[in-house]
């Protein structure tokens, strides 16, 4: 039973708040090894759901929990560490929250009902709140609240963006499931004008989720304050779910012959991302808040290449599931940061590559990566994304595209350099665990044995997901 693997971890999370912390964090970690192991046979087996009018096993799906399931595992395994290390206070609320966080974000992975899509997506936000108020800090706090209310407007907005696309189907008389598989293969009989509303106003809703500018202005804030297990979900998961919302809409967008006009709002949305990204990045102070604009920029990155379509589309994949790796490695690694120096600003974290050279081996190797040095994903991924935009005559958002990025490079080098080799009078004073440094190296590891050898499943995956949206290429 496909259900499965969102139940199991909401009934797991619901208990750990009433287990003790010592028996909470072995729960986390054996929850995430379960969940890996029923992903990867969902993967081999792709069964029917029970409820198929609500949930199918999509591509872009499948690819998003296999993600969703390795890294929340991983995590898992660094944040028995980390709160033994960090004495977190509300540590059952900690674990229980995680482990719901983890249900909620499958339910989006594998939902198909389009109203089903929003109910999932609007409960990871329930879910997460809670961890980003963990320090109970009068600036978390408001982090929390801005997280909540931002969202819920763009929530809010892609729940109407949803009801129009039903009208849609009522204008056009069409007698069919409202499930984003259903509606793509009825797309053609679908009315246009009302199709084009709801696109806009769920681009807008799952946009703010996602982290797209201008509705981003909650992520560095939350990203900031939340521990760093919780960064890490936030940054390399949440923002994935949030895309596969507008990614199904899209795909309907193209097979209603409409994905030029579709393609052009996410590249306005993707460029619009990157720029803003690139103008906060390069005056950050502390390091937690310039990962978050990181990501910023690679959801502008992938909304640009869903859309160009084709090969671009195909580069966005790439680039979605190496951020995934890569920045959630980073986020880690800026919680043995933190732990160390006790503190979240640039300039009084120099010297990591002395005081913690583990630490360091992780955070250097995720900054190559997050900035597309060659090999790393992230760099195959944009690359076809610019031969993409130039080969479909893209050649200002091309020249936007690489400008962005170039200053995007100078602004994060200037501030890993300082972190990994500036000389400071601040000392490390945490001990590099096992269990806190080799999340990230296997995770790092992973993204770059992805770009010398692509296992023929995965690849048939992404170019099922990526010829629905915007043709093959």
């Amino acid at each position: 039973m496909v259900e499965i693997i969102f139940f199991v971890p909401f009934l797991t999370g619901i208990i750990a708040f009433f287990l003790n912390p010592s028996a909470g964090r072995p729960l986390l970690v054996i929850t995430g090894a379960f969940h890996l192991v029923l992903s990867v046979l969902l993967w081999i087996k792709r069964p029917e759901p029970m409820l198929g009018e609500y949930f199918a096993v999509t591509p872009e799906g499948m690819l998003s929990l296999l993600v969703i399931s390795l890294l929340f595992f991983l995590i898992s395994i660094y944040t028995t560490g980390y709160l033994l290390e960090s004495k977190i206070r509300s540590e059952k609320i900690f674990t229980g929250s995680m482990l719901l966080f983890l249900s909620t974000m499958t339910m989006v992975t594998l939902s198909d009902h389009i109203m089903v899509m929003w109910i999932a997506i609007e409960a990871t936000t329930l879910a997460s709140a809670p961890l980003i108020y963990t320090h109970r800090s009068k600036a978390s706090l408001e982090a929390t609240w801005k997280y909540v209310l931002i969202c819920s407007v763009g929530i809010a907005l892609a729940l109407l963006g949803s009801v129009l696309i039903t009208l849609a189907m009522d204008i056009g008389q069409v007698d069919t499931a409202v499930s984003f598989s259903a509606l793509t293969i009825a797309a053609g009989q679908l009315d246009p004008m009302w199709l084009k509303a709801g696109f806009v106003f769920i681009l807008v809703g799952y946009g703010t989720k996602m982290g797209l500018a201008p509705m981003h202005t909650w992520l560095p804030d939350a990203h900031s304050e939340a521990p760093s297990p919780a960064s890490a979900l936030l940054s390399g998961v949440l923002l994935n779910c949030a895309f596969l919302g507008i990614f199904k809409t899209n795909k309907i967008m193209c097979a209603a012959g409409l994905g030029s006009f579709s393609g052009t709002i996410l590249m306005v949305f993707g460029i619009t991302s990157m720029l803003v990204a690139a103008t906060f990045i390069l005056k950050q102070t502390e390091y937690k808040r310039m990962l978050a604009y990181s990501s910023i920029e690679n959801m502008g990155i992938i909304a640009f290449g869903t859309g160009i379509g084709g090969l671009g589309a195909y580069g966005a994949m790439l680039c979605l599931i190496h951020h995934s790796l890569i920045k959630s490695s980073l986020f880690l690694t800026s919680g043995n940061i933190l732990l160390g120096y006790g503190t979240r600003l640039i300039e009084k974290t120099g010297g990591l590559v002395k005081a913690m050279p583990g630490t360091f081996i992780a955070f250097f190797g995720g900054f190559a990566g997050v900035s597309g040095f060659p090999p790393f994903g992230i760099f195959i991924g944009e690359l076809l994304i610019i031969i993409g935009a130039f080969r479909s005559a893209h050649y200002a958002g091309a020249g936007i595209f690489i400008l962005s990025l170039c200053i995007i490079f100078a602004g994060f080098a200037n501030h890993a350099m300082k972190i990994s080799f500036h000389d400071t009078n601040a000392k490390a004073q945490m001990d590099e665990k096992i269990t806190m440094i080799w999340p990230q190296y296997i995770l790092l590891s992973t993204s770059l044995s992805l770009c010398l050898w692509i296992p023929d499943t995965l690849y048939q995956t992404i170019t099922s997901a990526v010829n629905y949206a915007g043709g093959g290429f």
